[in-house]
């Protein structure tokens, strides 16, 4: 038993200590997400990536998992029992996913462990003197870190454990471009291009001194050694198929993260294939209409051909494009309080994808940030001829508001629950709510043409084929020209976006299930509201269930939409 347990009596007492037990562990272990928490103790350092460090961890998550088992579940309360259970996938998740070793794979097609460092200065954000100290001893500690993952992929080499040899060229194009003349080209030297007015002069011209050498000297070192190392061994010898279940144990390995990413116990890969044809061949029929509703005197490919190649669907400049993406964002956000009791306090901005990172990312993606700090909603504007305008209304809902943003920063914001409520991100929850808030941007009235309505139909069918494609290639023998084409007949996605994406599922077994599959759950528990209540159906009132404690398995979120039924018919 716990020390901090073992003292506490009663059942909530000692789940309170487990929790505090566990969020400290978590925080020593991942010292950039503890900065990024406001937990200031680690910021000298990066996270250790040893075989020892490993051990020490999984046998902390099973001793964790071991003393929550003994805690008497029915002795608390209803939000304790929620934590209860979301506490239990996680562990129980960890303990079971550790077993196959994904950390001898430590990055995937758009990014990976180097992701994190090159955006680490957001996270620091130094302040005053110490702060920038601790930066400068973190930069240093980039090398140490970048050998422990090269370590780790050379055991992946050495077990067959290795990415596939069909997107290294993508990947080796990211990590190619991983050269920098100076210290002051690295996004990481931005602290010192620019102190706080907290940091005295005396002290500024030693600082950026001493951080101009830890980038020149240890960073960029790091990064060649790494990039060397990529070229030279990993890249040849990465392996020669695509599916999870060819690696090592991997068809239990794709089983899990079907689970995993579903948080579906009983989830299949068979059964999310099947709803995912079912799901295409709807939206098809929708996307049709659209063609005649404009008039288009063509077939459905040609059509597509129409929207991926006409000018007049793209823009022209950077600028333009985050301007239409934030010009979105304010109209959604007018019509928030039609739809939501609770609106976050929390803004948000918009930003261009990193161009370290933006050439083999995905189109758009939210990041929350420092703890506290402002939202950002990332638009990639890297090759603007493969970014259509008429998805910019869906990407927005789904990575800012009504979207990720709405969802994470209500998390954030919940008072009198434990610490890690605030940060767990159930993958099925957190985007199943930004599909949902895709279709919810239709009812708040912000696709004003055919086209944005296509568009968004478009992004539906994407997800809907990530449920063919994925269970395809991982666990049904699809080739990767398969899911290429199975897109590109389909949606109206970029030839540029169909690879990238293809390439993410094939690096990221799993996670692109979560969409799909978390938005089916959201609908079918609206309906069942809706028929339930009738006129005492309240949008509002039921995307405030939705969103009331924070990311949730989609078992628990239907257990307490059935609670939240029950209430509104019996409320006088």
């Amino acid at each position: 038993m716990l020390a901090g347990a073992a003292q506490a009596q009663t059942p909530s007492q000692r789940l309170s200590a487990l929790f505090d037990a566990q969020y400290q562990f978590d925080l020593r272990e991942d010292p950039i997400g503890a900065t990024s928490a406001g937990v200031r103790i680690y910021d000298d350092r990066l996270s250790s990536e040893t075989a020892e460090a490993r051990a020490e961890a999984d046998a902390a998550y099973r001793g964790f998992l071991a003393e929550l088992e003994r805690i008497d579940r029915s002795a608390l309360s209803h939000q304790e029992q929620i934590s209860y259970d979301l506490f239990s996938f996680s562990l129980s998740q960890r303990v079971r996913l550790s077993r196959y070793g994904g950390w001898r794979m430590p990055l995937n097609s758009d990014s990976g462990f180097y992701s994190g460092i090159l955006m680490m200065h957001r996270a620091h954000d130094p302040q005053n003197v110490l702060d920038y100290e601790t930066y400068i001893a973190r930069l240093n500690d980039v090398p140490r870190y970048f050998r422990e993952q090269i370590a780790n992929m050379r055991e992946g080499i050495r077990d067959g454990f290795t990415m596939p040899s069909e997107i290294v060229p993508g990947v080796s194009q990211v990590i190619g471009g991983f050269r920098w003349a100076r210290p002051e080209d690295m996004g990481l030297y931005t602290p010192f291009a620019d102190f706080p007015d907290s940091v005295p002069e005396a002290d500024r011209v030693r600082l950026r001194e001493a951080g101009r050498a830890a980038i020149a000297n240890s960073v960029i070192p790091a990064f060649d050694e790494f990039r060397n190392f990529w070229e030279t061994e990993y890249a040849p010898r990465a392996r020669r198929t695509i599916a999870a279940s060819a690696l090592p144990n991997g068809r239990a390995y794709y089983a899990d993260l079907v689970r995993f990413y579903t948080t579906l116990p009983d989830a299949t890969p068979r059964q999310v294939h099947d709803i995912g044809l079912r799901e295409v061949a709807r939206i098809r029929t929708e996307m049709e209409a659209i063609i005649r509703e404009v008039g288009f005197e063509g077939t459905f490919d040609e059509f597509l051909t129409f929207l991926r190649t006409d000018p007049q669907f793209y823009a022209t400049t950077p600028e333009q494009l985050l301007r239409e993406a934030a010009w979105i964002t304010r109209e959604i956000d007018a019509r928030m309080p039609d739809y939501f009791g609770r609106i976050p306090r929390t803004p948000y901005t918009v930003r261009p994808v990193p161009a370290e990172i933006a050439p083999n990312y995905t189109t758009g993606r939210y990041s929350a940030g420092r703890f506290g700090a402002a939202g950002e909603y990332w638009v990639n504007t890297y090759a603007l001829d493969v970014r259509p305008l008429y998805v910019l209304p869906s990407l927005t809902a789904h990575e800012a508001a009504p979207g990720h943003h709405t969802q994470i920063a209500l998390a954030r914001e919940l008072e009198g629950l434990p610490t890690f409520r605030g940060y767990f991100y159930p993958h099925a929850f957190g985007e199943g709510w930004g599909l949902y808030a895709e279709r919810l941007a239709g009812e708040m009235g912000i696709y004003h043409t055919p086209y944005q309505r296509f568009g968004r139909l478009t992004y539906e069918m994407w997800r809907a084929c990530r449920l063919v494609v994925d269970t395809g290639m991982h666990s049904m023998g699809w080739s990767r020209q398969r899911a290429l084409d199975y897109l590109e007949e389909n949606t109206a996605l970029s030839t540029h976006e169909i690879r990238t994406e293809v390439d993410r599922y094939i690096g990221w077994p799993g996670q692109a299930l979560a969409y799909k599959m978390g938005e089916l759950h959201i609908i079918m528990l609206r309906e069942r509201a809706e028929e339930a209540l009738g006129d005492r159906f309240d949008i509002r009132a039921f995307h405030d269930a939705v969103l009331a404690n924070g990311g949730v398995t989609l078992p628990v979120l239907e257990a307490e939409i059935d609670a939240y039924i029950e209430r509104a018919r019996t409320a006088p």
